[in-house]
């Protein structure tokens, strides 16, 4: 554990605390020797300016808020998790075609690959050593998604052309937009379909935008759209009818053991 891990880890550890906390507890949470976790605390204390004080009855840490917010350490940190969210998000980035966000974007993917180099030793290529692979990537027309995320926040009808890959069919439709999702490493539009007076979802991919109309998009409630789509996105439309049961080999079930396929699986 490096010593930005350490602060993180300690803060953590006072935080959570409601009464003092010993050395020896420091040593054991913090996997270290005595000599570094009080390190570790006069760094927290005396460098970060975090309220830490000793109770000498009780022999431990603790933070005095006495009534204020709570303590939070300056600048960035973060943990594993956070680092993961950051690349995914700079990865994102990476990937999105050229167009007229590009100006905007670059400036914050300096700024992220800054505070990941210092956070992690100075090394300017953590974006080459940590990767996070998509798979099945389908493109999506830039002019495309800026229409259609921006019909999504301003709450606007749209009218669109729908190519449909089972039919093999092109229909225009009215839709009313819901939601913006990225799974699975591509896009879809979760929206209130006028033609069919039901809730759809569209793979950007397959979707043309004609036109964003002046009337006001349907609003589906938070409740119904989590029904129709949580427990089925991606495999098929609506809510399930049937609860499958699956077998698997001994030495599947292994890997299978510590998976989440989905939200309400059991075993």
């Amino acid at each position: 554990m490096d010593k930005f891990d350490r602060i993180f880890e300690l803060h953590q550890l006072f935080a959570s605390r409601r009464c003092s906390v010993t050395l020896k507890t420091v040593q054991a949470e913090l996997g270290c020797s005595e000599s570094t976790a009080r390190r570790a605390i006069h760094q927290l204390r005396d460098t970060l300016g975090a309220p830490l004080v000793y109770d000498p009855d009780r022999k431990g840490y603790h933070y005095d808020t006495a009534g204020e917010p709570l303590y939070e350490l300056p600048g960035l940190w973060f943990n594993a998790e956070e680092l993961h969210a950051l690349l995914a998000a700079q990865q994102l980035l990476d990937n999105l075609q050229p167009g007229i966000l590009t100006p905007h974007i670059l400036p914050l993917k300096k700024r992220l690959q800054g505070l990941l180099a210092r956070r992690h030793g100075g090394h300017p290529d953590i974006g080459r050593r940590i990767r996070i692979l998509q798979m099945a990537t389908r493109p999506t027309e830039m002019k495309h998604f800026r229409q259609i995320a921006s019909a999504v926040l301003q709450r606007r009808q749209l009218c669109i052309l729908y190519h449909g890959r089972e039919r093999d069919q092109t229909t225009e439709r009215t839709v009313s937009p819901q939601r913006l999702i990225h799974y699975r490493s591509n896009w879809y539009l979760d929206a209130w379909c006028h033609l069919r007076n039901e809730l759809r979802s569209f793979a950007l991919d397959r979707l043309q935008p004609v036109e964003t109309l002046t009337t006001p998009a349907d609003d589906i409630s938070e409740q119904q759209l989590d029904a129709h789509y949580t427990e089925s996105y991606g495999i098929f439309a609506g809510s399930p009818s049937h609860t499958a049961h699956l077998r698997f080999t001994p030495q599947a079930a292994r890997w299978v053991a510590d998976e989440q396929w989905h939200p309400q699986q059991q075993g």
